[in-house]
């Protein structure tokens, strides 16, 4: 049990809590980076959390919602109001509503977490700050204080496990809800250089190529939220397929880390999916985290059985090899 205190400050508004791991401060951070592992946690076990956004920057924003088990769910957001890699993060944390966005009904709070060396291993300090006396005791009514200890009583199993979310697994793939997925791989660069390999045309050409035997034809690089991208891809001479195309616009971007596009394949009917690609520093390099959402299920399940999944870490791979290592 990794939790040494619970403390709570009446006169300030606030409640601190400390809890000491067996291990460095920088693998302690990384599991909060990662949404593969934070969701591990971050609710008690008879709630886990899922984290359908996760961006770990100034300005970026979190979304998840922990499930019951009965099915019911209570959605959270935080807002990242600093960050200092490695060391501290100071977000906004609220209820939301079934759309992601803040449930203005609920209180919100602040919260500050504080990552330092501790002998052989890692303190984090979490001050949550409150706006009233009021609101800090709804919270502690609704189970606050018993939930964090639940919750947190499940980290040293995460943070010990050095192999599950290490660099050389390849992509991971994970459904979330009815209509999204989830792909994950860490990337041995900096990101800033992956940023830039998705968009520098000539980089691009050189890794965006999904199984080997085709090349890139055409390359439009989206730059401005309002502008279109193409891509376009051809078979060699003696290689099976048929040439396509894909396209779209780009809706949001926050360079280095984050950016949103809708994505169609030509010449196909239906509707496009929408995009979300953040990228995150960790000790091992750059996780590169890609939710995408589909129109419903079925869209899903048949765009994944193409072997999509595949596509996209050999092409990640060759990223690695040819463009990074270079």
């Amino acid at each position: 049990m990794p939790l040494t205190s619970i403390s709570k400050d009446l006169d300030s508004l606030t409640m601190t809590i400390v809890a000491e791991f067996p291990v460095p401060v920088r693998r302690l951070w990384d599991a909060y980076a990662d949404p593969r592992q934070i969701e591990k946690f971050w609710g008690p076990p008879e709630y886990p959390a899922t984290f359908t956004r996760h961006d770990l920057y100034p300005g970026g924003r979190s979304e998840y919602y922990m499930t019951g088990p009965d099915g019911d769910r209570s959605a959270g957001y935080w807002e990242f109001l600093t960050v200092e890699e490695g060391h501290s993060f100071e977000v906004r944390d609220g209820f939301a509503a079934e759309d992601g966005q803040a449930n203005e009904e609920m209180p919100s709070m602040r919260m500050e977490f504080l990552f330092e060396a501790a002998g052989d291993g890692s303190r984090l300090t979490t001050t949550t700050y409150f706006n009233s006396a009021d609101e800090l005791q709804q919270l502690l009514n609704m189970g606050m204080e018993e939930g964090t200890r639940a919750a947190m009583a499940q980290i040293d199993d995460v943070v010990t496990d050095l192999r599950s979310f290490a660099a050389g697994h390849g992509v991971d793939t994970q459904l979330l809800g009815q209509t999204q997925a989830r792909f994950t791989r860490i990337i041995r660069g900096s990101v800033e250089q992956v940023w830039q390999a998705h968009h520098d045309p000539e980089l691009l050409k050189r890794w965006l190529l999904g199984p080997d035997g085709w090349v890139m034809s055409e390359v439009t690089v989206a730059h401005a939220v309002g502008d279109t991208y193409r891509y376009a891809w051809t078979p060699e001479p003696g290689v099976d397929g048929e040439p396509f195309a894909l396209t779209g616009e780009l809706k949001e971007s926050a360079p280095p880390y984050r950016e949103v596009t809708t994505e169609s394949m030509e010449g196909f009917p239906g509707p496009a999916t929408l995009n979300e690609q953040t990228l995150t520093p960790l000790e091992d390099g750059t996780l590169l985290t890609l939710v995408i959402t589909y129109a419903d299920a079925d869209m899903r399940d048949s765009i994944l059985a193409t072997g999509m999944t595949g596509g996209m870490e050999t092409s990640y791979a060759r990223l690695e090899s040819e463009v990074l290592s270079s």
